[in-house]
């Protein structure tokens, strides 16, 4: 639930928009129908989360991983795509499966 309470947040689109229904029936639904990101959205979506739910900023990322705070921004804009090696440096930085930036 902190994931998506995390993107959410960063979205502008707050849980509590959620119908009625949804949230007194504690129903489950699939994260997308709760949000309408484009595919090619995600990974730059799933980087600034994940780091918003480590709590760090993105020079303290770059620190960790090495990758100029420059293009940790770029990233999560979607001015530059994630390479793989480099989801790979960011999971293990961000304590995350390096798959979601791909």
């Amino acid at each position: 639930m902190n994931w998506i309470v995390t993107i959410a947040t960063r979205a502008q689109k707050p849980i509590r928009r959620l119908p009625e229904q949804i949230k007194k029936n504690l129903v489950s639904v699939p994260w997308r129908a709760c949000f309408s990101y484009a595919d090619e959205q995600l990974p730059s979506i799933s980087l600034a989360g994940a780091r918003e739910k480590e709590g760090l900023t993105q020079r303290e990322v770059s620190r960790l991983t090495g990758i100029p705070q420059r293009r940790i921004s770029e990233m999560e804009n979607g001015k530059r795509p994630i390479e793989k090696e480099t989801a790979k440096r960011l999971g293990k930085a961000l304590n995350i499966s390096y798959e979601v930036f791909l």
